[in-house]
């Protein structure tokens, strides 16, 4: 359970920490991995969300993952790509947050991803969270904390 004091200034900026849907960089199932490479490389992202026809999240593609389908015995072969639906090698096993104001799973999740896919309960792509955003509060909780709490050491404990 978060204290009380630090969700109330993680939760104080006005603007949202969640990146909208309609911002984010992301590829179908359906496109091949050529796309997805060009995608990737045009934003400069490392992962991007992999959505279906209906804007459902499925997973994650990689460059590392796309690059990866380039690699014959002893060449590269980048018109393999051509070939290759992204649905075929994307990370479909992601961890996803259904409610964006539970900030303790939040927080938890993040330890390990950059970022995290936001789904509504049909999993229709809503947006993402990222650590950067998170950090930026967490940013602001420590150099504000004593100008809006009273803080003093516990002795009892």
């Amino acid at each position: 359970m978060l204290d009380k004091a630090v969700e109330t200034l993680l939760r104080m900026s006005k603007d949202s920490y969640i990146i909208p849907g309609d911002v984010v960089a992301n590829v179908s199932d359906t496109n091949n991995c050529y796309h997805a490479l060009l995608v990737l490389t045009q934003t400069g992202y490392s992962k991007i969300p992999v959505l279906n026809n209906k804007e459902q999240f499925c997973g994650f593609v990689s460059l590392a993952m796309v690059t990866k389908q380039m690699m014959e015995s002893d060449r590269m072969n980048p018109d393999r790509l051509m070939k290759i639906p992204v649905s075929e090698i994307m990370e479909s096993d992601v961890a996803v947050v259904e409610d964006p104001n539970d900030l303790e799973q939040v927080l938890n999740r993040l330890i390990n991803e950059p970022f995290l896919p936001v789904v509504n309960e049909d999993r229709i792509f809503t947006g993402i969270i990222t650590r950067r955003e998170i950090l930026k509060r967490v940013n602001f909780l420590a150099h504000n904390l004593e100008d809006h709490f009273q803080v003093s050491e516990n002795t009892d404990k």
